[in-house]
Parts: C-alpha cells; structure tokens; sequence
C-alpha cells in the first residue's frame, strides 16, 4: 500500500508546494504566478499528493518533491486526473512534455498515452524598421468568413496539417484543428492568410496574450511552404507595434521546413523541443 494520498488541492498547500518547486529548473518556476488560476479553475481539478499531511507532489506540470520520486507518486496523480477527465465525460486526454524529459515520456508511454505531435518554440521581438526585404514581401490579411472553404480544403490537403496531429496550441494545452475552431477563429481575427498567384499559400493561426511579465502575440498553429511561412512569421513582427505587443511566441510543427522558416524570418529557437501525448478514453 501506498504510503501517501492523493486528494484535491487547497489553499493551505500553496507554500509547501512552492517551496519543493524552487528547483524545478535552473530559474526556479512560475507555479508561484498560476496557483491562484490552477486552483480555481472550473474546468478542471488540481490534485496534490500528501505524505503524513504534507504535500510532496502537484499533478499539473506533475511535480513532485525530489526527496519523495520514484515511490509512485507521479504515476498515483496520473491516474487521479484520467480518473477525474473520465469522470467529466472527457473521451480524449492530452499531455505535453519536453522531448528531454525522459522520466514523464516513460510515464506517459506506460499509461497507454501515443505521440500524436511535436513543436519546437521561437520567440522574437516586433520589427518596428522597416527593411528593404520586407517591402517586398506579400502581406497575410485577416481571414473572413468568405475564406472558409479554401482554408478547409488547403488544410486536408496539407503535408503539415497530418504530421503534427492537426493540432492548434494554447499555451501547453493542444487542440484539434476542426472546422468549428477555424470559424470560431476567422470571427476572433485570429487567423491569417496569404494569397499569392491567386491562391492561398499559408495560414496561421495567433493570438494575444498576456503572461506574468509582458503582453505578446502567440502563435499555435502555422502552415505553408517554407517561403510562405518564413513570409508570414516576418509579417506577424512588423505587426506588432500596431495592438501594443512585445514580442511574439510560437509553437511551431517540429519539421525542419518549417524551423528553416523561423529563423529565415530572425526568430530564435532556444533548442526545445516539445512531445505532445493523447489517449483515447471512451
């Protein structure tokens, strides 16, 4: 038997939590600046793992204090979240993990869970000089409504859209690309297109975001030849000034066509490399 408990987190296990995270990375982590909105989250449940009433693991992000692993904790609050989804009347679970992270990626292949995706993330400030280069660049536009049914077959068409599972990214939470996401992103102009020789030649999906320290554009899903996409990844910088955001972030398909683009376009890619894991439930 095991000798610890899994159960619902509360207010009272903020600090102990916070104090065995210190050293999730050489930084420290920014658990501090999400546990409000972990914790209070409707749509979900945060589970903790205790030891003698002392917190010694957090499902999300699946920490756990390094004195207390390899007794089964992790595995425990897995097992707790498939539960709760189930529970939820989920039918699909996901779970994103760094292609370093060797320890999770075993977890989650004996759980059952298969490799469906991959992303590599780029960042880079706006390009508020314009430069020769870029005067001569076509410009994506907003998508509309008119646009759906090219944007529909572009993507079933696609080389990209298959390899990375279909799948639109939100921070560390995974999405599949279906018709209604693409309308309910067309009618929050949060996707753009580019047409050349009168078609449409990439797309990308992005949105604002405000994290703990800046407001940026965040980029969850993009596609194109590595032209059109080096284009638009360039045109999204000059963008930037325009609402008021720093910076851009982009989860971009782990294909090294699409990698070449980025840095084409002057983004950097800190070298990450992130796996994204689905089982099916029901």
């Amino acid at each position: 038997m095991p000798d610890f408990e899994v159960r619902p987190a509360c207010p009272e296990d903020r600090e102990a939590i916070l104090a065995f995270c210190q050293q999730t990375w050489e930084w420290g982590d920014y658990i501090e600046y999400v546990w409000d909105e972990w914790l209070n989250n409707p749509q979900g449940k945060l589970f903790v793992a205790t030891k003698d009433g002392q917190p010694v693991g957090v499902a999300k992000g699946m920490r756990v204090n390094p004195t207390f692993r390899q007794h089964g904790i992790a595995s425990a609050l897995f097992d707790a979240q498939l539960a709760e989804a189930i529970n939820r009347g989920a039918t699909t679970a996901r779970l994103i993990t760094e292609s370093t992270n060797t320890t999770a990626i075993r977890l989650l292949e004996r759980s059952a869970m298969n490799r469906i995706g991959a992303y590599a993330t780029f960042r880079a400030m706006a390009a508020t000089i314009p430069t020769k280069r870029s005067s001569a660049l076509e410009t994506p536009v907003l998508a509309t409504s008119a646009d759906l049914d090219d944007i529909i077959d572009y993507l079933n068409a696609s080389n990209i859209f298959p390899a990375v599972g279909g799948l639109y990214y939100q921070g560390f939470t995974a999405y599949t690309i279906t018709n209604d996401l693409v309308r309910e992103k067309i009618t929050a102009q949060q996707l753009y297109i580019l047409r050349r020789w009168d078609r449409l030649d990439g797309l990308v999906m992005a949105e604002p975001r405000s994290g703990h320290q800046e407001k940026h554009l965040f980029v969850g899903y993009i596609d194109g030849t590595t032209e059109s996409i080096s284009m638009i990844a360039y045109a999204l910088r000059r963008f930037l000034p325009d609402p008021g955001l720093e910076s851009i972030s982009a989860h971009v398909p782990d294909l090294m066509m699409v990698r070449d683009a980025f840095v084409g376009a002057e983004y950097e890619w800190d070298g990450k490399i992130f796996y994204t894991y689905e089982r099916v439930l029901a």
